[in-house]
């Protein structure tokens, strides 16, 4: 049976990458993902490395972006793919901050990222024990959340409003907000510079394991409640980081979490869809080598993309190689 399942994922890869080389030979493929040096990055590479694989005649780039003007980009067909979270993008499709309208014209390709979970570090020498804490002293603190037009940004701010505490009032208590690049917040906390730091993405993060080699941090947890409100809000689940994920993190540490998906329009080809899922399925011992997050996935699990419908060339592709029935 598995001999049957590789054989037929094996044909329907040279018919429909045989389709995207012939399509896409002449034109140039831009994906738009995250920061340079980011997790997006990495992964936005190593996808793109797997349609040169299939269509050697194709010219794939990356370029570095922002969520939501990515999402406005591939809606407008100004490029062909973005990397956003699933969970963003449904914001866009109903007209929410951060978008001015609705975006209904967006489709998934694959699941690249099922546990983008909310990790909220404070510097030790903070004195911050908790969300509440911060409420109850009306403490001056300095927060570090990713640029804005990102999910990262908007949940980080939610995740305060949950508390009861709004961006006016950590500026009247004397504290302040930087939007910038996870990069750049770690750094910043590492030089003293901020007091929090808020970030979604999968864990353990080399990120923050490498960061917090040389400084001293702890995680604060998101209670069940909240948890549940920032659900109905955004979209997110909760979830449980295990004890001892990290040096520093002894204690389980209940927080919630999002999905990030490789998308496209939906008037993109379902050529071209299917061709570009199928090299994805071709080659996903090389992702999965990759970089540590699509190591964590199954190739059934690309196709795993609620709260998003499926490009109908992304299913297509996954139906002929027999991942979805």
């Amino acid at each position: 049976m598995k001999r049957l399942a590789i054989a037929s994922m094996a044909a329907a890869a040279f018919m429909l990458a045989a389709g995207l080389a012939a399509a896409q030979a002449t034109r140039k493929i831009t994906l738009t993902g995250g920061s340079v040096g980011g997790a997006w990055s990495a992964i936005g590479n190593a996808i793109g490395e797997t349609i040169r694989r299939e269509a050697p005649g194709a010219a794939f780039s990356y370029e570095p972006g922002r969520e939501a003007a990515n999402i406005l980009l591939v809606s407008q067909g100004k490029v062909e793919l973005g990397i956003a979270h699933a969970q963003l993008i449904k914001r866009a499709q109903a007209g929410e901050d951060p978008f001015r309208a609705p975006v209904g014209n967006l489709r998934a390709l694959a699941l690249i990222d099922p546990q983008a979970a909310v990790q909220i570090l404070v510097r030790e020498d903070s004195g911050i024990e908790s969300l509440n804490g911060i409420l109850a002293a009306k403490k001056p603190v300095r927060i570090a959340l990713n640029q804005r037009g990102t999910l990262m940004a908007v949940t980080g701010e939610e995740v305060f409003r949950a508390y009861g505490i709004t961006a006016r009032d950590i500026e009247g208590w004397g504290g302040r907000i930087h939007h910038v690049d996870y990069n750049a917040g770690l750094e910043m906390m590492k030089n003293g510079q901020v007091d929090i730091i808020i970030n979604m993405l999968a864990f353990p993060s080399g990120q923050i394991s490498s960061a917090t080699r040389e400084m001293k941090v702890r995680m604060l947890g998101i209670g069940p409640e909240v948890a549940a409100r920032l659900g109905s809000q955004l979209g997110t689940a909760p979830i449980t980081i295990p004890a001892a994920t990290y040096p520093f993190q002894p204690q389980a540490v209940p927080t919630i979490t999002g999905s990030v998906v490789l998308f496209a329009a939906a008037e993109m080809k379902d050529a071209d869809a299917a061709a570009i899922v199928t090299g994805m399925l071709r080659h996903f011992d090389y992702l999965k080598q990759a970089h540590a997050t699509p190591a964590r996935l199954e190739p059934t699990d690309l196709a795993t993309v609620a709260p998003l419908k499926l490009h109908p060339g992304a299913e297509a592709a996954y139906r002929q190689a027999g991942v979805l029935k």
